[in-house]
């Protein structure tokens, strides 16, 4: 999938947008997704990671 943290996994969520006369229309909420340079096996790589594994330490920045 496009759209999804390439450490973790995680993807977008499907849902309900509910309305005031209670009409569900489906919505989409999506991860936190952000391009960081990150170290991967030794490399400098660009990643899209979510920002729960940014600021967890799962993201080695490059300098």
């Amino acid at each position: 999938m496009a759209y999804e943290c390439e450490l973790c996994g995680k993807i977008r969520q499907k849902a309900h947008k509910v309305s005031h006369s209670n009409i569900k229309t489906r919505k989409w909420q999506r991860p936190n997704l952000q391009s960081v340079r990150a170290v991967i096996g030794g490399q400098v790589k660009r990643i899209r990671a979510c920002t729960r594994c940014i600021r967890s330490g799962k993201v080695i920045k490059a300098a």
